[in-house]
């Protein structure tokens, strides 16, 4: 029997150290003495690599990467961690799922860390005890196909997606995965389980469930959908193909819950065995600088740094965000899960 493509994700799913380091002087220099930094690294390579090669030339430093495989997003990464925390090899974790992050301080295995000027920062987007920083967000939002889906019938809310008016026209990814899990928790958090169970079961029987954003993405740009919900920035690369697609920020009106903007985070792992390189790094990434080239770059990200002066590219200022207790939204992350596994795939 051909395997369904819930079945497919999770059979997917189931499926050197280079020497470098910094000393920090203390005008806030960096040496060119040679040290070394381990990152694990949920960001795309061709978003993240770029700005390590950066720090690399700028601070003396060469920087270790591991980066997550595609079927296995972060969870792959935080399963590493959590494995490896008796002797740690990962320094910092730069994650772009800020639940997992949270996962982990839940677990103690985050180092506290003062960071300077972390008041530059939202407080709801860092540690209150300095554990995890939150910077350059990407936004939850629905992506629709122009030449499918009239102007005046357009989806303008994540409810779209358990209207029968949409049935089989509409998707989203898999929500033990990725982003669309982590979206999936806020709103057990946001709603009750009771109510975000009625709406996920109702999504299922309306909506088509893939693999992941990219393909949401992907399957609006061909028509094959006439929208779906995805991240802004496999939304932009579909805009950027010159696709005929659009992008509509959620929940946007009078009462509505506002889009959920979802930040990269920065974390020490407790036990680190290159600190001193570690804070270095973390310092570096935590700056406008770079957030200002996350924002330009390709994955289009949202600046978070009160000095960051880059505009989004594909949102202006009147777009709301989501009112988010992250701390809530992993407290349901396992009921979510629990959830999702039983009615996304035992169903099936």
């Amino acid at each position: 029997m051909k395997p369904t493509v819930i079945e497919s994700v999770l059979m997917k799913r189931r499926g050197k150290i280079v020497i470098a380091a910094v000393l920090l002087l203390a005008g806030g220099c960096w040496s060119a003495s040679p040290s070394q930094v381990v990152v694990y690294t949920a960001l795309d390579r061709e978003f993240s690599e770029p700005i390590f090669r950066e720090f690399e030339q700028t601070s003396g430093v060469s920087v270790e990467p591991k980066f997550d495989v595609e079927s296995t997003k972060t969870v792959g990464l935080v399963n590493a961690i959590l494995q490896e925390k008796n002797r740690p090899r990962c320094d910092v974790f730069w994650n772009n799922e800020i639940l997992h992050t949270l996962r982990l301080e839940k677990a103690g295995l985050l180092e506290p860390y003062k960071l300077p000027q972390a008041e530059k920062f939202p407080a709801n987007y860092r540690s209150p005890t300095g554990t995890w920083y939150g910077f350059a967000a990407r936004a939850r939002v629905l992506l629709v196909n122009t030449e499918l889906v009239p102007e005046n019938e357009r989806p303008s809310s994540i409810q779209d997606l358990s209207n029968p008016r949409w049935k089989d026209q509409c998707g989203l990814a898999l929500p033990l995965f990725g982003t669309t899990a982590t979206h999936a928790a806020v709103l057990f958090a946001q709603w009750g389980e009771s109510d975000a169970k009625q709406f996920f079961r109702e999504v299922k029987q309306n909506a088509q469930v893939l693999s992941g954003n990219k393909q949401v993405a992907l399957s609006v740009g061909r028509g094959q959908l006439a929208f779906g919900l995805t991240d802004t920035d496999d939304a932009i690369v579909e805009i950027e193909k010159g696709m005929p697609v659009e992008i509509v920020y959620p929940d946007q009106g009078e009462g509505q819950l506002g889009a959920l903007f979802i930040p990269n985070t920065l974390c020490l792992i407790r036990g680190a065995a290159h600190r001193a390189s570690a804070e270095a790094l973390m310092q570096y990434l935590l700056t406008p600088q770079v957030e200002q080239k996350l924002a330009e770059g390709p994955s289009a990200q949202f600046p978070l740094h009160a000095d960051a002066t880059a505009q989004p590219r594909i949102a202006d200022a009147s777009v709301r965000g989501m009112d988010v207790d992250f701390s809530a939204a992993a407290d349901a992350w396992e009921t979510a899960s629990q959830f999702f596994r039983e009615e996304y795939v035992t169903a099936e």
